[in-house]
């Protein structure tokens, strides 16, 4: 038992810095195969694997750690405009402005960051990496950040460990 544990961990952690695997299909995958491990310490150790890899997200956005210096001066070097770009700039205006008001409602309501990331948290909407981020631009307490998206993530993630159990017990009546 210990031993899924740990690769729920890891593969929590790992789909959290780099989303190429999704946890919510290996967790129910694992409870479909492995039905006699709990879902409630499943779904606390998968949330804390998923919080931990998001802090580094959150704490690079808060500028608590720094990027190395090839990514960094990817990121923000100066690019000379082309009409691709120039296309792109104009699509994305609207998207772009809506993005600022958010961050600048964040900035003003500071516990409005924490219902959204809280929600965004549970259901996943609004994306969950993209709230990770907006929570470390705006300054969320990290105690706040670390709480409420262990909350959430952990009832997210006991819900869909119990689902498998749930949906054969109801397929054998």
């Amino acid at each position: 038992m210990v031993g899924w544990l740990l690769l729920s961990f890891g593969v929590a952690f790992g789909s959290a810095i780099l989303p190429i695997v999704s946890i919510e299909m290996f967790l129910i995958g694992l409870c479909a195969s492995e039905p006699t491990l709990p879902w409630l310490l499943l779904g606390a150790v998968v949330a804390a694997g998923q919080v931990g890899g998001k802090t580094l997200y959150y704490l690079a956005a808060k500028g608590t750690i720094k990027l190395p210096k090839p990514l960094h001066d990817r990121l923000h070097r100066e690019r000379p405009p082309t009409p691709r770009r120039e296309r792109w700039q104009a699509r994305t205006k609207k998207m772009r402005a809506r993005l600022d008001a958010l961050r600048e409602r964040c900035h003003r309501h500071p516990h409005w960051m924490a219902g959204t990331y809280g929600v965004s948290s549970v259901i996943g909407l609004p994306p969950y990496m993209a709230t990770s981020v907006l929570a470390g631009l705006v300054k969320m307490p990290l105690a706040s950040f670390l709480a409420t998206g262990f909350l959430g993530r952990w009832l997210r993630f006991s819900l869909l460990a119990a689902s498998p159990a749930l949906f054969a017990g109801w397929f054998h009546y």
